[in-house]
């Protein structure tokens, strides 16, 4: 089963250990509203000196928490890419993609193919989860990966009011403290996908940051049928 892959948001760069975040909650039509849609993108170890990374996938911003929560989108794939030697190629794909209530994983393994065109590594399981609801379903695996698959509070924190009064010359004071600031996205979810698993199974790292820190150069892309 091939996919068109679609870059609709992009974090670059993903330390382990130090979280680097991409926002991106206003996409073109095509993909606004769904759960093609990348909304957040965060990559970091779960506590200091852990010997796993987490990745968490933010998708479609702005969902409502009183609708009732179909699914994802059968016909989109994620992939969390991870560049391991600095080429900004992906190395290694860990894949999600859900069916009838389920949630998938694959990976992490050598795509068949990168760049714009992917293919759904069904021969390298990672494990599955149920769908989560208002309760959240967590699946660890024997080989210690910790799965989760659902809707979630939008952790990104925006005063968008004050965004928009600053650019305009409106709000010469520019932008205000978090304490007096609003957070536009409160009380809106996002429709989130996490991995946790073992750093042995991402492979080598690209390097060490100003911290000491392991890094991967890491993106999410979002593939439709």
């Amino acid at each position: 089963m091939r996919k068109n892959k679609n870059l609709l948001g992009i974090c670059i760069l993903a330390i382990v250990g130090v979280v680097l975040v991409a926002a991106d909650h206003i996409d073109a039509p095509s993909t606004m509203g769904k759960t093609a849609d990348i909304a957040d993108f965060y990559a970091f170890e779960p506590t200091e000196g852990s010997d796993n990374t987490v990745f968490v996938v933010d998708l479609q911003s702005n969902v409502d928490p009183s609708l009732a929560y179909g699914s994802f989108d059968e016909n989109v794939l994620t992939e969390i890419n991870i560049d391991t030697d600095g080429d900004l190629i992906e190395d290694l794909v860990i894949q999600a993609i859900p069916r009838n209530g389920v949630m998938y994983f694959f990976g992490p393994v050598a795509p068949s193919t990168t760049g714009v065109f992917g293919q759904v590594m069904t021969n390298n399981p990672l494990g599955a989860v149920t769908i989560s609801g208002a309760t959240a379903l967590v699946e660890t695996t024997t080989s210690g990966v910790s799965l989760f698959a659902g809707p979630r509070q939008d952790a990104f924190f925006f005063d968008f009011g004050q965004f928009n009064a600053v650019i305009s010359g409106m709000a010469p004071e520019g932008f205000k403290v978090a304490a007096e600031a609003t957070d536009t996205f409160d009380g809106a979810n996002t429709m989130s996908i996490v991995v946790e698993l073992p750093n042995a199974m991402l492979g080598t790292a690209t390097g060490k940051n100003a911290f000491g820190f392991d890094v991967y150069k890491t993106w999410v892309t979002t593939n439709k049928k």
